[in-house]
């Protein structure tokens, strides 16, 4: 078994993220115990599936991912049903393309989407998604993790981030 864990975001406003790799799936924890989500991702022989949250209030994520390229979908999920969320406007579209440990793409669509940047450094997976004033930092440790799996875990920790955010936000205006 391998570990996964580190942080998306700053000290104030980020996520943790710890997370378990057996081979097959990785499973753990984005936030704490009181404020974040379970995370589990399954990948094999290729095909990717999980799910960041609970059953009522979280996000799937079905794909595929390689050494070489991560093209998943994350959706939510209502009443019991899956729900696509956008499209190619404002989709929840994860691409990236992984080269010589640089991981490169976008993530929820070209127009209000987020650019990825993220480098493997030995067992660290460290960058950026955002950009510089709306982003968040990436610092995660992932000995024995297929990088193309940590990639789509700190995205993952990213878009419950982003949610968390947008609740607290929309909480606060009403």
């Amino acid at each position: 078994m391998s570990e996964l864990h580190g942080r998306i975001g700053g000290v104030s406003t980020g996520y943790d993220l710890h997370a378990t790799w057996d081979g097959q799936q990785l499973s753990g924890r984005i936030g704490g115990r009181f404020e974040g989500k379970d995370i589990r991702l399954s990948l094999q022989a290729g095909a990717v599936t999980g799910r960041i949250g609970g059953d009522f209030v979280g996000f799937g994520a079905t794909g595929e991912a390689s050494p070489q390229q991560v093209t998943v979908r994350l959706g939510g999920r209502v009443n019991g049903d899956d729900v696509r969320l956008g499209g190619r406007v404002n989709g929840d579209d994860v691409r990236l393309d992984i080269r010589e440990g640089q991981v490169q793409g976008r993530f929820s669509g070209q127009v209000h989407g987020k650019d990825v940047h993220l480098s493997s450094e030995g067992a660290r997976l460290v960058g950026r998604i955002g950009g510089r004033f709306e982003g968040k930092d990436v610092q995660l440790d992932a000995p024995g993790v297929p990088l193309e799996l940590a990639a789509l875990a700190a995205v993952c920790a990213y878009k419950a981030l982003e949610d968390q955010q947008a609740s607290a936000d929309a909480d606060g205006s009403s």
